[in-house]
């Protein structure tokens, strides 16, 4: 990377910033990788991701839907039907998420063994 593209990818606003702030949060690469597989009614993600509260996954999904890479639906019926589904954008993040997961599968190990050394050091910096 030139000292000049370097200065642009730091320039305000910041695309990576961004995107980062939002994917990277807890819970999108969970609701992405679900809707990856179809469209998902608010109750099917909510069993398929168990861990995330329902005011979590609102609010996941209301932030996936404002950056354009989920789609809501809403049926006019009693009682309403809503449903959730990747956009184009949406599915065009699928492959660098996924190499994304692959790389940290691979390197967790590596990861876990750095931060417990630091743990160590720390420790006896303390002693």
């Amino acid at each position: 990377m030139t000292k000049r593209n370097a200065a642009q990818v730091f320039d305000h606003p910041c695309p990576i910033r961004g995107v980062l702030d939002r994917l990277g949060d807890q819970w999108s690469f969970l609701v992405l990788t679900a809707l990856a597989q179809g469209t998902r009614r608010f109750n099917e993600l909510g069993r398929e991701i168990a861990d995330i509260s329902k005011q979590m996954l609102s609010q996941t999904l209301r932030r996936l839907e404002q950056d354009g890479f989920v789609q809501r639906t809403l049926y006019a019926q009693v009682p309403p039907r809503v449903e959730y589904c990747l956009t184009d954008l949406g599915r065009s993040f699928l492959l660098p998420m996924n190499q994304l997961i692959d790389w940290a599968q691979e390197h967790h190990g590596q990861i876990r063994q750095a931060r417990q050394q630091m743990a160590l050091q720390a420790e006896r910096l303390r002693d």
